[in-house]
């Protein structure tokens, strides 16, 4: 049996899930809840595959906060990838491509030329991984301010705080940035993919 983890879900998921699984280690072993350095005597391969596993599981578990986060974080700018991609491109105006529900014209895009397809996905799950790390950054920053108070490395844990407060809003901001960018290499890919258009003009037609 073998066990694949696709594009989406390492970046969306696992990578996250990892940062978080970080923060709870620490809290873990900061608190004595557990001893990480007999945890880390244990066998290698089930170390590993824990990890991973509960690396996936709290992605999962983390992606409502991201998108809660980045509802919160208010936006300095308001971007459109649609206006964007027909100012760049104004021979594109009137085609249906361009009116279509972006997640369905990555999946059109995904049907019809799925090479193509790899780059939008590549920036859209590499936004979603930014955004979704965030939360591990407040966690992160609460745990530095609580070390700055009662921990006896305060300089390290000043740094900390200051490097975690500023990451949030980063990871967020860069996560909206490449989202942003993903639509519309979504749009400009299917401008160069004709069944595409054909496909949803079709479609239009019929209703």
């Amino acid at each position: 049996m073998t066990f694949a983890i696709g594009l989406f879900d390492l970046f969306t998921y696992a990578i996250p899930g990892a940062l978080h699984l970080a923060v709870l280690a620490y809290l873990a072993g900061r608190l004595h809840w557990i001893d990480l350095a007999a945890v880390s005597r244990g066998p290698g391969v089930v170390l590993v595959i824990g990890i991973a596993v509960a690396s996936y599981l709290l992605g999962y578990l983390a992606y409502p906060l991201g998108a809660r986060a980045g509802r919160w974080l208010p936006r300095r700018r308001k971007r459109n990838p649609r206006e964007e991609f027909l100012r760049r491109n104004p021979s594109a105006r009137g085609q249906a491509f361009v009116e279509a529900d972006p997640f369905l014209l990555l999946s059109a895009l995904q049907l019809h030329d799925a090479d193509a397809a790899l780059e939008a996905t590549r920036l859209r799950t590499a936004g979603l991984m930014l955004r979704n790390s965030s939360p591990a950054m407040a966690f992160g920053f609460v745990a530095a301010v609580v070390e700055l108070i009662v921990g006896p490395h305060p300089v390290f844990a000043a740094c900390a705080a200051v490097l975690f407060a500023a990451a949030f809003p980063a990871l967020v901001a860069q996560g909206r940035l490449l989202s942003y960018w993903a639509s519309v290499k979504t749009l400009e890919l299917s401008f160069w993919v004709p069944e595409v258009e054909e496909t949803l003009a079709a479609r239009q037609k019929a209703e």
